[in-house]
């Protein structure tokens, strides 16, 4: 059973998203402020965090940054606040989507649906398949486990968004990549997008994976064209 988390201070909102999900037979939980969050999480790892920008007790965008730094748990970012500029901080501090208040339950539940397919924990059959494992710069990405590894064998936690960055990528290294194409690749679904998405992700990304973001030599980035991974790939 699909399960979320609901924070959010507004028992109105709660209300409705709980209800919406709970016809579809997913498990909810809920967290009124911030405080809230860890208690639920102790019970139990949701699939997927609804969570409000504004909480009484601390800044939703602060709480993200702490989700972020300790799981790879989807959020999806819900405010009343609609301009770039918020946009942009919820994605840099991990947000996989984010949705405008007063909005569509309908819409809410297609945009969890498919950050939840593209995070991999929506169900599916069971089957033995082989990982489709690749390697660039030492680095080691499982497509089908949906892992990355350090040339030093370290496992590192990426996003939803930057895993899908990285797969495109990786399927095509070398190769300059606009943003209209990697925006596709990340934001697919019907998800609201924008240009300054990409950039957001690939410091993101570059922060986890370069040795200096500052400098990076695996992202390299074609002015006016894109963005192109810098490194030979091969199969394991």
């Amino acid at each position: 059973m699909v399960k979320i988390l609901i924070v959010d201070d507004d028992p109105d909102v709660r209300d409705l998203v709980r209800y919406e999900l709970e016809a579809r037979d997913w498990e909810v939980a809920e967290a009124a402020t911030a405080a809230e969050v860890a208690p639920v999480l102790a019970a139990g790892t949701p699939d997927l965090i609804l969570l409000d920008l504004r909480l009484p007790d601390q800044d939703g965008l602060t709480l993200a940054a702490r989700l972020r730094a300790s799981s790879s748990i989807p959020i999806i970012m819900l405010t009343g606040l609609g301009g770039d500029v918020d946009r942009i901080v919820g994605l840099e501090m991990g947000a996989d989507d984010y949705v405008v208040k007063p909005f569509n339950p309908r819409e809410l539940v297609a945009r969890i649906k498919a950050v939840l397919r593209r995070a991999g924990a929506v169900a599916v059959p069971v089957e033995l398949t082989e990982h489709d494992r690749r390697s660039f710069a030492g680095w080691v990405i499982d497509l089908t486990a949906r892992t990355l590894e350090t040339p030093a064998g370290q496992g590192v936690a990426l996003t939803n968004a930057e895993f899908l960055l990285l797969e495109a990528f990786v399927r095509a290294p070398r190769c300059v990549l606009s943003r209209d194409q990697l925006l596709e690749r990340t934001r697919a679904d019907g998800g609201e997008v924008f240009d300054r998405t990409i950039d957001v992700l690939i410091l993101r990304l570059r922060r986890k994976i370069e040795p200096n973001p500052r400098a990076p030599q695996l992202i390299r980035t074609e002015r006016g064209a894109g963005y192109a991974l810098d490194a030979d790939v091969r199969r394991l």
